[in-house]
């Protein structure tokens, strides 16, 4: 089973490039993030033309996910299992082959004097208590997506940069590590525990051929799941070229 997760950055501008990458990486689930489309735009014929069955949540022209799969989706969740109000378009769950599968994009947080960095870590306890309720029933569980969180100073090409900046301080990475404890394991560092792979550029400042990067997309699985990771990617030649998406598409392949 080859499972990917990748913030493609608006399908409307990327879907000749999303087409052409599914043929060739060949993938049976995909979790995308940033579709920055509303479920009525959603191109969901396309996609059934290419070979997969889609779920996908969006209300406007920001945030969106979406997860494709060869098989058909079971059991649909849209946003979490517990209603909020202010949860936006980023999370949406679906039984594939026994596992819950979620494509998750976590907020930005955009500084740490902004509110939205406040809901940022809401979400991230709420994403924890979504997971630590599947795990309780028994279910199989893997989240994948944009997480916006760098783990740890290896997944930050200069920790230094960022100092006092989003995306890497403690109040956010103990959200991360609370996931973790729940019973996920990050899977792509389970397989590269020790190099230094990122999976986000920034447009500017010619930060992708620099390797300015960060480690923020992440899949995420209950321990017994990521047992079963044989080989791991980050597709690099899909940062490149006309009009790439700012991320990379991250490939976990499973064992069945």
């Amino acid at each position: 089973m080859r499972v990917v997760t990748w913030n493609v950055n608006s399908l409307r501008a990327r879907m000749d490039r999303l087409a052409s990458w599914l043929k060739y990486a060949d993938p049976d689930i995909v979790c995308l993030q940033e579709t920055k489309v509303q479920d009525s735009g959603f191109p969901y014929e396309e996609i059934a033309a290419m070979g997969y069955h889609s779920v996908h949540y969006g209300v406007s022209q920001w945030n969106g996910v979406a997860i494709l799969s060869k098989r058909v989706p079971e059991e649909v969740q849209i946003g979490f299992l517990e209603p909020w109000d202010a949860q936006e378009a980023r999370i949406v769950t679906a039984r594939i082959d026994g596992i819950s599968i979620s494509s998750v994009y976590v907020p930005n947080g955009r500084s740490l004097e902004d509110a939205h960095y406040i809901f940022k870590l809401e979400w991230l306890k709420r994403l924890e208590l979504e997971i630590s309720a599947r795990l309780s029933r028994g279910e199989s569980v893997l989240i994948a997506g944009d997480f916006n969180v760098a783990p740890q100073d290896l997944d930050v090409w200069d920790p230094e940069e960022f100092v006092g900046a989003t995306h890497v301080s403690p109040a956010e990475r103990r959200a991360l590590e609370a996931i973790y404890q729940v019973g996920l394991l990050d899977v792509f560092r389970r397989i590269y525990p020790d190099q230094r792979i990122y999976t986000w550029w920034d447009f500017r400042r010619g930060a992708f051929h620099k390797g300015q990067g960060l480690r923020i997309d992440l899949v995420l699985a209950d321990l017994d799941l990521a047992a079963r990771a044989v080989w791991g990617l980050m597709d690099r030649e899909a940062r490149k070229g006309e009009k790439p998406s700012d991320h990379a598409p991250v490939i976990i392949d499973f064992q069945s």
